[in-house]
């Protein structure tokens, strides 16, 4: 752990032209992206180019804006992100640092080089929880006993709802419960633990860069979810687990589409 100021690494300049917003936030291309939500990225980018763990100090606010090309007021506003991702902590008097909570995500893992936004990264974590859910599913149409079938069709249930009635807090909360349910029933704590781990980091995606909103991503995620519970309860590995593949593959294009929308409009 380091005390001492990271201010050796350079920090990653403002945005690119395809990329940038003004700090004013009056850019209205398609590509437009709130400017605390870019210089959020930058931040994580010097983490991981600095080799910071938890515990390092980060510049202040201050120092930041400036090297950053923006305003306080917006580097204020991106560290309040990272502060609810568990990327960074704000410690009165003492400044930011490295978060070292489970928010991290076990920083020396892989927590620490994730970046958000980056669609390579993006798609290593899906081909990662591709690999981890389709086996957990496929456990878990041997192993789930009924109360842990239940749970995963209350779960399946609640996704539907959700997306019906147009509430996002409720899809996602189920959304999150759904796939720790398989994971659980597969009777397996290490794929519990990994899928825990790989959905959190997925979360950074869709709270720096990607909206979490009801689209036509979200109808598919219903019906893909209900063919995996039905494989499940039916005892069927190798479908729950092609079914497992086909959700998550959907998934990932859609963060890819998006992912592309922003950056080049």
């Amino acid at each position: 752990m380091n005390d001492t100021p990271a201010t050796e690494a350079a920090l990653p300049t403002q945005a690119s032209p395809a990329a940038a917003v003004t700090v004013n936030g009056e850019d209205a291309r398609p590509g437009y992206r709130p400017s605390y939500e870019v210089v959020a990225e930058r931040i994580l980018e010097f983490i991981a180019e600095a080799r910071l763990v938890a515990g390092d100090r980060l510049p202040t606010e201050n120092d930041l804006a400036q090297r950053l090309n923006t305003s306080r007021t917006v580097v204020r506003e991106a560290v309040k992100i990272l502060s609810a991702l568990g990327r960074v902590r704000a410690h009165k008097g003492r400044g930011l640092f490295v978060a070292d909570d489970e928010g991290m995500l076990i920083t020396s893992r892989w927590g620490g080089f994730f970046r958000p936004v980056d669609l390579d990264h993006v798609f290593m974590l899906f081909e990662f929880r591709r690999v981890q859910e389709m086996a957990a599913s496929s456990l878990a149409a041997t192993r789930a006993t009924p109360a842990e079938l239940r749970t995963i069709e209350v779960a399946m249930q609640r996704c539907r709802h959700g997306f019906v009635h147009g509430q996002v807090d409720e899809f996602n909360d189920a959304d999150e419960a759904f796939h720790g349910a398989v994971a659980t029933a597969s009777h397996n704590a290490f794929f519990v633990s990994a899928v825990r781990d790989a959905r959190r980091l997925q979360r950074q995606s869709s709270a720096i860069g990607i909206h979490d909103t009801l689209g036509e991503g979200t109808e598919a995620a219903v019906v893909e979810h209900e063919a995996i519970y039905r494989a499940i309860r039916d005892g069927r590995p190798h479908e729950a687990a092609e079914a497992t593949a086909a959700h998550l593959d959907r998934t990932l294009e859609g963060y890819r589409r998006e992912i592309q929308r922003r950056l080049f409009g």
